[in-house]
Parts: structure tokens; sequence; C-alpha cells
């Protein structure tokens, strides 16, 4: 059975959203329909205007209420809360070993615009548009999502907190923990203090690594960082970012994560490596484009550059541990988190980015 719901669709890259009437398909049998009550708003979602065929319905970091199921669907149940998470096909090799966050087809099912199988799950009138973004397009008061992309939520916490956490929060907060596994008096330098950089910070103070340093351009950001547990900040407007590094741990740091996608960021998080060090790339400068790229400074300090994708984590168990270390205050994203109102959607995009809101979740119902 069809349902007609409301949805945020944007019509062209960098444009405005408007709300319109959308229709969205039968549920498959392994599918569920969920109404949203909160979505949150990530760079990925701007990301994807320029990749995918407008018009479009994005977003792609839900919280919501189990509506309606697929006569497949076992592990949730009407009225059940859930998050929506990244979506993975779960017959690939990383998805049998455990590792959904290596699907193969993680690209296709989150840009794609369709099921895997190309089918669409949103009409618009009666033109079939771009939808199953991450295979939820969250930006919508109903989303169709498959069972095995949505974590069940036992805890009362508020939608707009669930769902601040599914994408940049567990990217950021996984590399540290999954990815690098970085350890006490690990060093850790973090390039870029929006959702993910902080929600890196918060990670590594929770390891106790040290120095943990976190490099951004915007001041009350940096303050943010040493509250959350930054042992030194740096403005990279001063520039000789690697070098002041260099200053506070003489040999380099061992770990940095990159997150701003911006080229000198990227430099930099290389050229502070400690020999043997590791540094993670969340973002490509140039996203999709060529990028001039010398591996000098990798093979000098015999380091490893590499390519994170959601933090390593699996869904299902790394949520719930972020949000028990929240309950136990040992994890504050809500720190980070600013409200609107779904109708304020073009406002929460324009202040995320001007650098006025670091995580945007928008209240849906």
């Amino acid at each position: 059975m069809t349902t007609t719901t409301t949805a945020a669709v944007i019509h062209e890259p960098q444009g405005q959203f408007t709300f319109e009437t959308i229709e969205l398909d039968d549920l498959r049998s392994n599918e569920i329909l969920v109404r949203n009550q909160a979505s949150g708003i990530c760079h990925t979602d701007f990301v994807a205007q320029n990749l995918m065929k407008m018009p479009i319905v994005l977003g792609h970091e839900g919280a919501g209420i189990v509506e309606a199921v697929g006569s497949g669907v076992s592990r949730v149940k009407l009225g059940d809360r859930v998050i929506i998470s990244y979506p993975w096909c779960g017959t690939c090799h990383g998805c049998l070993e455990g590792q959904p966050y290596f699907c193969d087809h993680h690209i296709p099912l989150g840009f794609g615009g369709t099921r895997l199988d190309g089918s669409h799950t949103i009409k618009l009138g009666k033109e079939r548009i771009s939808g199953a973004f991450f295979q939820q397009s969250s930006f919508a008061t109903h989303s169709i999502t498959v069972e095995r992309n949505v974590v069940p939520v036992t805890s009362n916490q508020a939608a707009e907190k669930l769902a601040a956490i599914p994408c940049g929060v567990q990217t950021g907060a996984g590399s540290i923990l999954n990815t690098f596994k970085v350890g006490p008096r690990d060093g850790l330098a973090v390039f870029g203090a929006g959702a993910v950089g902080l929600s890196a910070i918060m990670g590594g103070k929770l390891v106790g690594a040290w120095p943990l340093i976190a490099i951004d351009v915007v001041e009350e950001r940096l303050n943010l960082a040493l509250e959350l547990g930054a042992t030194h900040v740096l403005n990279a407007k001063d520039g000789r970012v690697a070098e002041r590094i260099k200053e506070i741990a003489p040999h380099g740091v061992r770990y940095t994560l990159e997150t701003s996608g911006n080229e000198q960021a990227l430099n930099d998080a290389i050229d502070c490596l400690a020999t043997g060090g590791e540094c993670g790339m969340v973002i490509a400068p140039h996203f999709g484009e060529k990028y001039p790229f010398s591996p000098t400074q990798v093979f000098k300090r015999a380091a490893n550059l590499r390519g994170i994708i959601q933090g390593s984590s699996v869904p299902n168990t790394f949520l719930p541990t972020l949000l028990e270390l929240n309950h136990q205050g040992r994890f504050p994203f809500e720190r980070l988190i600013t409200v609107y109102d779904f109708q304020d959607i073009n406002k929460a995009v324009v202040d995320t980015k001007a650098g006025k809101a670091i995580k945007p979740v928008l209240k849906i119902s």
C-alpha cells in the first residue's frame, strides 16, 4: 500500500528546499515505514546535491517510529522507536564478515537515488524522482528503509538527540575508537571542529589520548573543543600548523584525523605524523576530482593514509554504546546540537554553511 507524505524536495544543487506532497512506494518484504520524528543535517546532504539526479529528497540521519513493516521483517514491530543509520547490502564479503562499513555497494546504496535493484521509492506527481538517499531520504514526514539499516532504541531520549548521531557523530567517535583504536597517551590531532571533529575529540578524551589537539579556523569551536576534552587548540588562520603541532609533540603525533576536506589541512595532517603514524580521511579535498598529491611524506614517515567510512562502526552495537556513554555524562554530544523546526530547513542549511550550527537537527513531528 502506497503512502502519501510531505517532504522537503530540492530541485537544483544548492537550491531552496520546498515542501511538497510525495508518494512512497509499496513496502518490500524486508522494508519498514518510519514516521520520522527528527532528522539530522550533515555535510553529506550538501555533497550529494552535486552527485545525484534532481529533484531529490535528501536526509540520512532519521529517527522515528515504525508505522508499517514488510512481510519478512522480524527485528522490529509497529510502534518501535528506531534510528536509521547507513545502508549495507547484507550479502557482500564485508557485510557477511560483520563489517558493513566495507559494503561493496555502499556508493549506489547511498547515492544511487533508488533501491539497489534500480527501483524508485518516491514519486512526485507522476514523476519518479531520486530518493532512497542512504536508503531512507529522511527529510520527510515518513521514510521507507530496510530492516537491517535501523537500530531499535529502548531509551527515552528525545528524537532530536537520536537523530544527531547516526552519521557524523558516529563517524568521528568511531574513527578514534574503532578504526584507529587510540590508546592512552597516543597523540591525536583532529583537523576540523565540526560535528565529526568534535565527536572525535570526545572519543579521544574517552581513551586518554595525549596530546589531544583540535585545529579549526573558528575560535568559538576551538573553545568548545577545549571544554569537550582537547588539551591544545590551534587556529589554522595563524599558519604553520604542522610546525606548531611538533612544538607540542616534537616527534609528531601517532594519529591525525582530517574532517574538513581542506587541501592544506590534509597536507598538515600528514606532515605532523610521527614515524609509523596514521592519517585518516573522512572526506577528500576536491571531492570527486583529481587531487595533486605527493606521497613523499607518507613514505618518509612509513605512515599510513586511509579513508574511513562511518568510523568503522557497526550501528546496532556502536550507537547504543554512544547513547549509554552520553547517559553516563562521558560523551556529551548534545552540546553540538541546534534544533530547528522542519519548516525552517532552509535556515538550518544557511546557519550550517555559515558555521553557526555545528550539528543541526530538524524536529519533524
